[in-house]
């Protein structure tokens, strides 16, 4: 006998829902599905995504299936590549060099104050020193640059560049840079620094809506003031962490910058890319 109903009346609202692709661009919000672990995408490398929880933990997962993006499955895929422009620059407007190689890495460095410096550069200048196989690491601070120096040993195939926040006359910062100067590695060191007191403030304020960075007062950790200011949430190192990643998404090229930043980066690669070095 025929059954008239078919099967399962319900069958077709209960359909399990098809995963589509999505690149896996910085910022984008995604739950593990196994773990239940909920994170942004901070970078894509080596076919692994790092994604990082409200707690500033980072945990890396393998590209491709098994992810849910506003509750929909979905399939990482590697970042979309920014489309080459009219003019062939690079982020940083260099001459873009077309399908190069990336350079073996040379025993020069640069080093940056703090993680955020080395997010901002890699994003700009990322492709520059992937051909020119430069690396560039961050400290975590400064206050112990000297003996930093000194146990990397500069030398003039291996010279190091150093960027420091808040490079100004008279301030700790230039102290320290006057120090590793006459330092035994000062001839084949380089530090530079912009003046403002954050990285965050290398970015141009009208890409975020405002006329000028705040003078936050003293007694109120800066970040946490420019927060504040933003419209952002600062409670915790979490909202900080989600804060940068919203000012940095609004970075498109160096023509965001500002031209103090640009001109340190600019002179710190030519620095330690110097033939012989």
């Amino acid at each position: 006998m025929d059954d008239r109903y078919g099967t399962d009346v319900l069958a077709a609202g209960r359909r399990k829902p098809r995963s589509t692709e999505h690149p896996a661009d910085p910022g984008l919000v995604v739950e593990d599905v196994e773990s239940g672990y909920v994170g942004a995408v901070v970078r894509v490398e080596y076919g692994r995504v790092q994604l990082e929880d409200r707690h500033g933990h980072v945990r890396g997962f393998p590209l491709g299936p098994g992810y849910l993006l506003e509750g929909r499955p979905v399939i990482l895929t590697a970042p979309r590549r920014a489309a080459p422009t009219g003019t062939g620059r690079t982020a940083s407007g260099s001459v873009a060099v077309r399908d190069a190689r990336a350079r073996v890495a040379r025993s020069s460095r640069i080093y940056v104050e703090g993680r955020h410096d080395a997010e901002l550069i890699a994003q700009v200048w990322g492709e520059d020193l992937r051909i020119e196989g430069v690396v560039v690491e961050y400290l975590g601070g400064v206050d112990d640059l000297v003996g930093i120096v000194e146990e990397f040993r500069p030398e003039p195939r291996r010279r190091l560049g150093v960027l420091v926040d808040h490079l100004v006359s008279g301030s700790k910062e230039a102290r320290i840079a006057e120090a590793v100067r006459r330092g035994p590695g000062g001839p084949d060191t380089l530090v530079v620094g912009h003046p403002y007191v954050d990285i965050w403030q290398a970015v141009k304020p009208q890409r975020l809506g405002m006329a000028g960075w705040p003078n936050v007062p003293r007694h109120i950790e800066w970040k946490r003031g420019a927060c504040q200011a933003l419209g952002l949430p600062h409670a915790n190192q979490a909202d900080i962490a989600a804060a940068w990643r919203h000012i940095r998404s609004r970075v498109r090229d160096w023509n965001d910058l500002e031209p103090a930043l640009i001109g340190k980066v600019e002179e710190l690669i030519d620095f330690v890319t110097q033939p012989g070095a």
